[in-house]
């Protein structure tokens, strides 16, 4: 009887354990303790003041093949975490955002649907049935937006799609940007291949955000009715456009120009001729009446930024001072615009200063490291080897401004009367001292999936842009949701590790060609010196010095080597560290909470038990 007890007891734990555990799951269901460090699972500000924003209601389609993708547990993950999503996204909107989930089932009418609005259907098993993973967006009018395939491995940036959906489908009109580009930006004819390009990547964005009316330097005057100008690599602007420019910032018009002491990214208009064409782009007239110095002389050379690049296929990359990754150390944390991107890369870029008559208020954006110089922009047409040019570079100590954000009141660059335009007006604008970082190639890797174009960024270049253009038009909420994607955690520690160690090498490497040239020199003045014309006999003090070089290289290639060990070994000892704390600090920390609460809850029922007695 007493097992039968026991057996009873134990199945209507079990019944009450299973009927608990489902009971809690549905009232805590879609509930999250974020402890993520950037709040990944968690909804930004940005996104909430959006959905609060919405007007008029929207409608988000969720297409996911239930069926299909029966065999990808991961891909199964990812949808529910894209459901929980739009779910949250749907409670905080007030009732505004609506969201309906549908199976495109083989040979349904939802698959018809589904391919009619250009959703991608991706091939999966033997019987090649499509899995769709995509979402179509509507509004109360005309407005339709749609994500074809949403990739698992752009999760981090899946928050940003949404957000940038809801916020195009909440605009009843997309604001007007006008963009002035001397770069080949809209994809053009490739005259050395023939080939048609695509148009760059950040172009392609912007088009997507805002509708772009696009700007001859020829023209006469600006288009009625932008919102922004955006100016890159501005060359030879006629004087009535220089003036309808000044005239367009004094009335309170929003700026952002890009400008270069030397752009990498100009095919120019002969590419036979690249080596002799100008690549200097500048705002002279308007900078020198807004009491602004830009230098297209020289550039900025970061040591302390530097990035690796390989010259040729198969060789070893190498540290290249004018290509630049500005890092967050040296961004604006307290500006909008770049407050929590991660990387920036730049090519050759200038800076920018006030003089000391300026009225302007300078904030900076972009910065260089305290580990820079400035090199004359000449210099980059004859380079072949940048580890030439990181001995070159003598560093000041100072920290240059990259891109900057000038406000305050300015005059006029152009003498006017009051019926041709202001005297003086307020400045709004940004202004960026490259023009490189728009170029795919610094920013952007385009990969081909099933026929569409995926970018995959490895660089903030593109946010910064979009940040900028949202920033002028006075949006701050989808920028910190944009600035919320980037999900790159580099280990800063070991990069420090490893750029110290390169500069010890670089100065021992120097120091070995500095001696070899010493001593092959007195090896020649041996051979000059000496009488006879038997060139091919040693004299006593000619094998001296020459075993003395060897000695010397043997020992200097001994200490090349001894610091590549000391990097490894440091490089090692930090990643030992940090395995001790993963495997056993965290399991230890566990193991003393676990102890803690078993000893706390004896204690209360010790205390229970004492207290009813």
């Amino acid at each position: 009887m007493k097992n039968i007890y026991s057996a009873s007891a134990l199945v209507f734990l079990a019944v009450l354990f299973l009927a608990l555990t489902i009971l809690s799951g549905a009232a805590i269901k879609g509930a999250r303790l974020d402890l993520t460090e950037q709040k990944l699972y968690t909804l930004s500000e940005g996104t909430i003041n959006l959905l609060q924003a919405i007007e008029e209601p929207i409608t988000l389609e969720f297409y996911f093949s239930e069926e299909t993708s029966a065999e990808l547990p991961m891909v199964r993950n990812f949808a529910r975490r894209v459901q929980e999503l739009l779910d949250e996204m749907a409670t905080r909107s007030g009732g505004q955002l609506r969201v309906r989930r549908i199976d495109p089932r083989p040979f349904s009418e939802e698959e018809d649907l589904a391919d009619s609005y250009g959703l991608e259907g991706v091939p999966v098993g033997a019987a090649g049935e499509n899995l769709y993973l995509g979402i179509v967006g509507t509004n109360m009018v005309d407005g339709l937006e749609v994500l074809p395939f949403i990739s698992p491995a752009r999760e981090a940036f899946l928050e940003y799609e949404l957000a940038r959906m809801i916020y195009i489908l909440s605009q009843p009109e997309r604001p007007r940007v006008g963009l002035l580009s001397g770069l080949p930006m809209d994809g053009r004819l490739d005259m050395q291949t023939g080939q048609q390009q695509e148009p760059w990547a950040v172009r392609e964005q912007i088009g997507e955000m805002f509708e772009i009316e696009p700007i001859q330097a020829s023209d006469d005057a600006l288009p009625a009715d932008i919102d922004v100008l955006v100016l890159v690599h501005p060359g030879d602007l006629s004087a009535d456009m220089l003036r309808d420019i000044d005239r367009f910032v004094l009335e309170g018009g929003r700026l952002l120009a890009f400008v270069d002491p030397y752009s990498e990214s100009d095919p120019g208009p002969d590419p036979t001729a690249a080596m002799a064409m100008d690549r200097t782009s500048s705002l002279e007239g308007l900078f020198e009446a807004w009491g602004v110095e830009f230098d297209t002389d020289v550039f900025v050379a970061d040591l302390g930024q530097a990035l690796q690049v390989a010259l040729q296929a198969g060789q070893r990359p190498v540290r290249h001072p004018a290509i630049i990754g500005v890092t967050a150390d040296n961004m604006n944390p307290d500006d909008v615009v770049t407050g929590e991107l991660d990387a920036i890369n730049l090519a050759s870029p200038g800076h920018l200063e006030l003089t000391d008559s300026s009225s302007l208020e300078l904030e900076p954006l972009l910065m260089s490291s305290a580990n820079a110089g400035l090199v004359d922009a000449e210099r980059l047409r004859f380079l072949e080897d940048p580890g030439e040019l990181m001995a070159e570079v003598a560093v000041t100590g100072d920290r240059y401004v990259l891109a900057a954000r000038l406000s305050g009141e300015v005059g006029s660059a152009f003498e006017m009367d009051n019926a041709a335009g202001p005297t003086s007006g307020p400045l709004n604008a940004i202004v960026v001292a490259d023009t490189d970082l728009l170029a795919d190639r610094y920013w952007v890797q385009r990969q081909r999936f099933f026929g569409s174009s995926i970018l995959d960024p490895f660089a903030g270049n593109g946010d910064f842009v979009i940040n900028a253009i949202d920033n002028l038009l006075g949006n701050a909420d989808l920028i910190s949701v944009r600035s919320r994607a980037t999900g790159n955690r580099p280990f800063t520690l070991v990069e420090s590790l490893r750029r110290e160690a390169e500069q010890n090498l670089l100065a021992t490497e120097q120091r070995l060609e500095a001696e070899l040239a010493e001593a092959e020199r007195r090896l020649t003045e041996l051979q000059q010196a000496r009488g006879d014309t038997d060139l091919s006999v040693l004299t006593p003090e000619q094998e001296a010095e020459l075993d003395r070089f060897m000695e010397q290289r043997i020992e200097i290639r001994r200490q090349l080597r001894q610091v590549r060990r000391d990097l490894d070994r440091d490089i090692e000892a930090l990643g030992t560290r940090v395995k001790a704390v993963n495997i056993a600090l965290m399991p230890a920390l566990v193991t003393v909470l676990a102890l803690f609460m078993a000893w706390r809850r004896r204690r209360n029922a010790r205390v229970a038990a004492e207290a009813s007695a």
